[in-house]
């Protein structure tokens, strides 16, 4: 095994946020935080809400969503809420 692969194999066991597609086998890595904003959107939450339910500011919460946006490859809230569901990130 080339080092490379080594050192993949052990990003992806390291990291268990990382899920990988089967519909395109692309692997999509989120954190903890932008799984759990995902979950509050999918439940109809604004921004202002979810920063108070993190105890951050939604200013935070806009820039998690566009690193969420930047790793699933969509444009609004909507679609990153369908992709990660589909992608079994979110329930």
């Amino acid at each position: 095994m080339s080092a490379t692969i080594a050192a993949k194999a052990l990003h992806i066991l390291r990291n268990p946020e990382i899920v990988n597609s089967p519909a395109c086998g692309i692997a999509v890595e989120l954190s903890k935080r932008e799984v759990e904003i995902l979950e509050f959107l999918r439940r109809g939450l604004d921004y202002k809400k979810i920063a108070d339910e993190l105890y951050i500011s939604p200013a935070t919460v806009r820039k998690h969503m566009e690193n969420i946006y930047q790793k699933l490859q969509v444009h609004n809230k909507m679609q990153a809420v369908q992709k990660a569901a589909q992608h079994r990130i979110i329930g």
